[in-house]
């Protein structure tokens, strides 16, 4: 479990985190968004298209107990994740998009996540104890939504202010899921123990399933290598410590312990997972750049001799 300090620190951590992305944007963002929309879109239809089915066909396969499949279908209904956009940075892809993508999908995620998730539990059969009420995630994300438009405002007022808590809250979105792990793990490692393979299948498979489905459906849709690899990223990165966050404020005792199991595993792995794969984006990208200069320079050297 979480106790009730974490709890309050997690709430303050968010909030923190929120800021900082509403930092991160001006309206003229929306505005080029809205000129060329085509990749925001196939990002909100990786979003909350592929990744809840995704959850619920890995809840179904893996027969995965009510508390557990809960926690799976929640993470995989979360908008995207701050620590997206670092992964998006390092892996040499479209930073603009990233930032885009992650930002609409929390604006949206007001309306999307609570009928999704209720879609996906009533499909999946649960209701009762387990069941998550559509009012306290949407109570969760209207609140997390104040700190993001006061974020847009005071880059609007002061840019370097804005930039301040942009920085900030990227750091902290890697710090919370550092701190989840660091604080949970240890203190449930005797739960880990005796955790069933399928709960660590179904943590570890969201992300890479999400991310493999993201770009497949990218480049299906004619993106360029560089924007399919962003909105695979995005895709595949949910929003964690904004998980936890809702089943702790939602559940008590065992049943909070369950429901949190991969929510908190996913924040673990996800980061694993997505280093591994930011470096070979990274270095895929690094030899598509090379691959051009040179057919460039053939080019210019043709039409020199030429």
């Amino acid at each position: 479990m979480i106790s009730e300090f974490e709890t309050k620190l997690l709430g303050i951590m968010m909030i923190i985190i929120m800021l900082g992305m509403g930092a991160s944007l001006t309206w003229r963002d929306f505005l080029i968004a809205f000129r060329k929309p085509k990749g925001l879109l196939i990002g909100v239809l990786c979003q909350y298209g592929i990744m809840p089915v995704v959850g619920f066909a890995g809840a179904m396969m893996l027969g995965l107990d009510p508390a557990v499949a809960v926690g799976l279908l929640l993470i995989s209904c979360m908008p995207g994740g701050t620590t997206s956009n670092i992964f998006s940075y390092f892996s040499k892809g479209v930073l603009a998009l990233s930032i885009m993508m992650t930002s609409f999908s929390t604006l949206l995620a007001l309306v999307m996540v609570p009928s999704l998730l209720s879609f996906y539990a009533s499909a999946a059969g649960i209701t009762g104890n387990f069941n998550i009420p559509t009012a306290n995630v949407a109570m969760v994300l209207a609140v997390l939504l104040v700190p993001t438009l006061i974020g847009m405002i005071l880059r609007r007022v002061n840019p370097n202010i804005g930039a301040s808590i942009e920085l900030l809250g990227g750091i902290l979105s890697v710090a919370v899921i550092v701190f989840l792990v660091v604080t949970w793990v240890p203190r449930n490692y005797g739960l880990l123990a005796i955790t069933p393979w399928q709960a660590y299948a179904a943590s570890v498979g969201l992300g890479l399933v999400g991310i493999a489905l993201g770009f497949g459906f990218a480049k299906l849709l004619k993106q360029d290598n560089n924007r399919s690899r962003t909105i695979a990223i995005e895709t595949g990165i949910q929003n964690g410590p904004l998980a936890v966050l809702i089943v702790t404020l939602t559940f008590s005792g065992s049943v909070q312990q369950d429901v949190l199991l991969i929510p908190v595993l996913y924040s673990l792995f996800i980061v694993i997972t997505s280093s591994a794969i930011t470096v070979w984006f990274r270095r895929i990208s690094t030899r598509e750049t090379i691959a051009r200069d040179q057919a460039k320079v053939g080019m210019a050297y043709k039409t020199h001799t030429d």
